[in-house]
């Protein structure tokens, strides 16, 4: 199977995947969605829909060159024509993967994409660091 193909189950057995146009809408509206991801053969209504989805997010919008069956067959829905990955590393990783494949395709939504993941893992961290000093210091002044 493929690697992209993969992270896409990755995603949906943890529970990080919108399968669909309407969960991916609702996921894009609710703010969740990190990148959304239109089959080879989407329908030019799920193309538009998706397209809509990503920009309400800021999220990065992509075409896969996967058919819809394909995606049915690693997300465990049919043959959805969209879908919306929800978490900013797995997208960062899939869309790194996608975009080794056709960089001149890929290559402006991973860069976009691997900015954003960049910039929250460097949050992440930081609050990390922050909370380790707090619990430092009330350990000492005990």
């Amino acid at each position: 199977m493929d690697r992209n193909l993969q992270i896409i189950g990755l995603a949906k057995k943890a529970g990080l995947l919108a399968v669909g146009a309407e969960d991916a809408s609702s996921a894009s509206r609710a703010g969740k969605a990190r990148l959304v991801i239109s089959a080879s053969d989407a329908s030019g209504n799920a193309v538009r829909r998706a397209r809509n989805s990503a920009e309400v997010s800021r999220a990065p919008y992509i075409a896969v060159p996967y058919t819809s069956l394909e995606l049915g067959s690693v997300s465990g829905r049919g043959s959805p024509g969209t879908l919306a990955i929800l978490d900013i590393g797995l997208a960062d990783r899939f869309l790194k993967g996608i975009s080794e494949a056709e960089p001149e395709r890929y290559r402006e939504a991973a860069e976009q994409l691997a900015k954003k993941a960049q910039a929250q893992a460097h949050a992440i961290k930081k609050r990390t660091t922050t909370s380790h000093k707090i619990t430092d210091k009330r350990r000492t002044v005990q």
